[in-house]
């Protein structure tokens, strides 16, 4: 696990009421991943938003970068008990997508698939208003791969294994099914400020 540039004392009070409990602040951006980097052209993405089985839209990467675009500044926060601060995305939000698709989510719960078979649940209520974004660049430049470039689910508000790297598709589920991380033994849910980390919490 990575751990330069963490802080955790002589916060100011606006810092200690971004930071939730058992997390402490990085400057850096740890890369951390359930198994080997895939590299991904963009030439080769495609995006796809599925009802169960069924495809309903697909976006190559032109298409896709033509959809509305939003920029997003916020703060990060990792199981492993890093946070990060005022972080700077560029994407397409959720509901964008969802108006181009012109789709009414027709179930609660939405499932994340990455290209290297990662997927991960969010209720479509976190998904929407504004909360989500699929992000293309971080910091003003495109999201690398080890980032999950060159797209990955943003989900700021949950930990960040929620915000699933190299990102292929959301599907619409009938029930709230778990993920990768959620069958072994993490939160179904994983909220920060109520330290959601395990099954359990």
């Amino acid at each position: 696990m990575t751990t330069r540039g963490f802080t955790g004392r002589g916060q100011s009070p606006e810092i200690k009421d971004r930071v939730p409990p058992g997390q402490s602040l990085t400057e850096d951006f740890p890369v951390l991943s359930a198994g080997p980097t895939p590299r991904v052209r963009t030439e080769d993405w495609k995006f796809t938003l599925k009802v169960g089985p069924k495809p309903v839209i697909s976006w190559n990467w032109d298409e896709f970068n033509a959809l509305p675009q939003t920029k997003l500044t916020r703060d990060i926060h990792c199981v492993t008990a890093w946070s990060k601060l005022d972080t700077h995305w560029q994407g397409v939000l959720i509901d964008d997508i969802l108006a181009e698709a012109n789709l009414e989510p027709p179930t609660d719960f939405l499932l994340a698939h990455g290209y290297d078979g990662y997927t991960t649940n969010v209720p479509v209520k976190d998904l929407t208003g504004g909360r989500a974004m699929i992000a293309t660049s971080y910091d003003g430049k495109p999201l690398t791969a080890d980032h999950g470039g060159p797209a990955r689910l943003l989900v700021p508000h949950l930990y960040f294994w929620k915000s699933a790297k190299w990102i292929n598709g959301l599907q619409f589920t009938a029930r709230d099914e778990p993920g990768f991380w959620e069958l072994r033994g993490y939160h179904i849910y994983g909220d920060p400020w109520r330290e959601q980390r395990y099954t359990g919490d």
